[in-house]
């Protein structure tokens, strides 16, 4: 019988030796809870692969388009499954090739897993294409530089057909390189830098600090529904919130007004520093661009990072505003952090920020405040709300469910 099924292609998962296993077994957990929506019957690994099938045996280009968007796949293929008959397999050739679009020339690349099979790739390849080109008589063949190649793969007792392909996202599967938390605005730089690392095999843990109760709460609806747009990815199984408005009313009044900005920002590290070690991460992540605006100078980020032990991750260092807004729209982010929306980056803004921050001027204006109580204070008053679509993330026992409640958005009430 023969199934059309989606044929999971990997890269970097297939070169990690004796650890590969366990890459390719959290690969199918997570494509399991990202497909939970579809009508899925088996997902397995076979040699090289992993194979998905659905109920009907048709799988569709939704379902491909929806394992493509989780990290770890670097190609999916809708293929054909069938067994080694070769009439069973050329008929699935042809129906693989006329569903590849507008074509000119095509070729036939035959392969085998499995060395029980008698047939030769090369006796495959003319066996396969000859049927193509009796099939196909306005199409020629070009075994160089092909619109399309069919491929007839045999793999574990089966023949996989596919000519139609698509990159995935790549990366390696979340939950294979441990937790971070990263510090989460509506804006555009830190979604991109929150997929990114977490594209990287990392479970990752925002933190947003409102401007509350000083503005409104719309930015802390923005990052809901960006986390929600970062969902198919299984990124990230929880959001903090942390109302920081007072806080930097107080900032203000306390230090000089060119190092507002260089404080916040030490105090919001601190702070996330303090719930990474609560949710056993390892790292802190931001979205800053290396100059991008006065905060992100080198001076500026080493007076920031002195304020924690932690590595700090920014992975959108090297980026310009372009490269992170066409990032953005390719995840799925950017309508959402077009809107506009008051929160704790537009509060108590300096009029001439300091560009060159000396440290020891930062280290005087840090003690002028009671730091140490602020950040003890704010992480008392951390909200959170839970996602689902991470399998591999774990909430931290003990302390911090008994002492914060649910975020207050995302606790079932309506907008």
């Amino acid at each position: 019988m023969t199934k059309r099924i989606c044929l999971v292609h990997y890269h970097e998962i297939g070169l990690k030796g004796k650890n590969r296993s366990t890459f390719e077994n959290q690969l199918v957990t997570n494509l399991h809870r990202a497909l939970r929506d579809f009508p899925v019957t088996d997902i397995s690994r076979i040699s090289g692969y992993i194979v998905v099938e659905t109920e009907d045996h048709l799988a569709s280009e939704e379902l491909a388009a929806a394992i493509r968007r989780v990290p770890g796949v670097a190609r999916v293929s809708l293929a054909y499954k069938c067994g080694l008959d070769e009439g069973e397999y050329c008929a699935a050739a042809v129906r693989a090739l006329g569903e590849a679009g507008d074509f000119a020339s095509f070729k036939v690349h035959a392969r085998r897993s499995s060395t029980t099979y008698p047939v030769h790739t090369l006796d495959m390849n003319k066996i396969v294409g000859s049927v193509l080109c009796e099939s196909f008589p306005d199409k020629k063949v070009d075994v160089h530089h092909p619109d399309v190649t069919v491929v007839v793969h045999v793999v574990q007792g089966s023949t996989y057909v596919y000519a139609a392909s698509a990159p995935g996202v790549g990366g390696l599967p979340v939950g294979t390189a441990g937790k971070v938390v990263t510090l989460l605005s509506s804006g555009f730089d830190s979604p991109v830098s929150t997929w990114m690392v977490g594209r990287r095999g990392a479970i990752c843990v925002p933190v947003h600090f409102s401007g509350r109760p000083m503005t409104a709460d719309t930015s802390e609806w923005l990052c809901q529904d960006i986390v929600d747009a970062l969902a198919p990815s299984g990124t990230i199984g929880r959001l903090y919130v942390v109302p920081f408005g007072e806080r930097q009313r107080e900032i203000s009044l306390a230090v000089p007004q060119s190092l507002r900005i260089i404080m916040y920002r030490r105090v919001m590290l601190q702070v996330a520093e303090r719930i990474a070690l609560l949710e056993g991460a390892k790292a802190l992540v931001t979205g800053e661009s290396l100059g991008q605006v006065a905060s992100q100078t080198l001076e500026n980020i080493a007076a920031v990072n002195e304020a924690v032990t932690m590595p700090v991750l920014r992975p959108l260092i090297g980026s310009d505003k372009q490269e992170i807004i066409a990032r953005a729209h390719e995840i799925g982010t950017y309508d959402i952090s077009c809107q506009t929306a008051p929160d704790c980056c537009t509060l108590f803004m300096p009029r001439r920020p300091e560009t060159h921050a000396r440290m020891a001027d930062v280290l005087a204006a840090w003690e002028s405040f009671d730091h140490e109580g602020m950040v003890a204070d704010l992480v008392e008053s951390v909200e959170w709300r839970d996602f689902p679509q991470c399998p591999s993330y774990h909430a931290p026992k003990g302390a911090l469910r008994e002492h914060h409640r649910d975020l207050a958005p995302g606790s079932g009430g309506e907008r």
